[in-house]
Parts: C-alpha cells; structure tokens; sequence
C-alpha cells in the first residue's frame, strides 16, 4: 500500500495533466500544511509525522471547512460555500471509511470494556483507546457524547 504522501503526490500530478484547478489547490493546501506540521515536529525534536497524525491533520482540515460552510451558508454565500464542499469532498477522498453508527456504538462499548471504565470520570481513558484504534474513522466530537451518555447509563 503507497503511504498518503505518496498518493498526494500522484494524485497532484494526475490533477494537473488533467486541468483540475480546484483539486490541485486543494491537494497543494493538504501538502502545505503537512509540510507545516513536519517543520513543526523537527523544531521538537520529533521524527516526520506519522500516517494517524496525517489523518488527524486531514480530519481537522475537513472540520473547518465544515464549519466555514456553515457560516457562509447562513450569510447567503452560496458560491463560497461551494468551494468549500468541494474542498471536503477531496480531503475525504484521503480518509478511510468512516465508520457507521451502529459501528461506533459498538467500537465504544469494546473500549469500555476494554478499559474497564465504571464512570464518567474514566472517559478519557475510554477515548485514548478509540483514538489509537479509530483514527480517521469516526468522528470523535460525535464518539464523545455517546461514551458520555454509555458511562452515564
């Protein structure tokens, strides 16, 4: 399997033989901020990002796109919003699967489980584990208030 870096790169070129402005922008602002987090890393002393932190940085990418759309949506900025979506759609193309909510739901309950959580006091320990299991596959905004709402009842 090529690593994300490698199908940035490709899939860059392919945009450009093929005219596709708005994803090569879009593929040149997913390496420009990579390359931001790796100068980043090597200022701490850290190796090159590792895949789940390019995964994270994708996740985090698509969210303010996210809310950018809805913030021109409800100012009448349909065209800005648009650019926006497209935006998401080929950041997503990045991502693995995301995982359904009867997935989720059940990924929880293996990870309290797992980390033998009785309150919600230990949901951090419930979200560690679904962190270094799911990263890119569920949102985590979401995942929380059902860990939350699995504690609590």
């Amino acid at each position: 399997m090529t690593s994300l870096r490698e199908r940035f790169t490709a899939d860059l070129k392919e945009a450009m033989k093929a005219g596709e402005k708005g994803k090569v922008s879009t593929i040149r602002l997913i390496t420009s901020a990579l390359k931001d987090k790796d100068i980043e890393a090597r200022g701490l002393g850290k190796p090159e990002t590792t895949p789940d932190e390019v995964l994270a940085l994708l996740q985090k990418m698509i969210k303010q796109r996210q809310e950018s759309i809805a913030i021109y949506d409800a100012n009448g900025r349909p065209e800005l919003a648009a650019g926006e979506r497209a935006e998401v759609e080929v950041i997503s193309g990045y991502m693995p699967k995301q995982m359904s909510e009867d997935e989720v739901k059940a990924a929880i309950t293996a990870a309290v489980t797992e980390s033998g959580a009785a309150s919600v006091k230990d949901m951090g320990k419930v979200i560690a584990i679904l962190r270094a299991n799911y990263a890119g596959q569920m949102d985590f905004g979401k995942a929380s208030g059902l860990v939350k709402a699995a504690l609590a009842g």
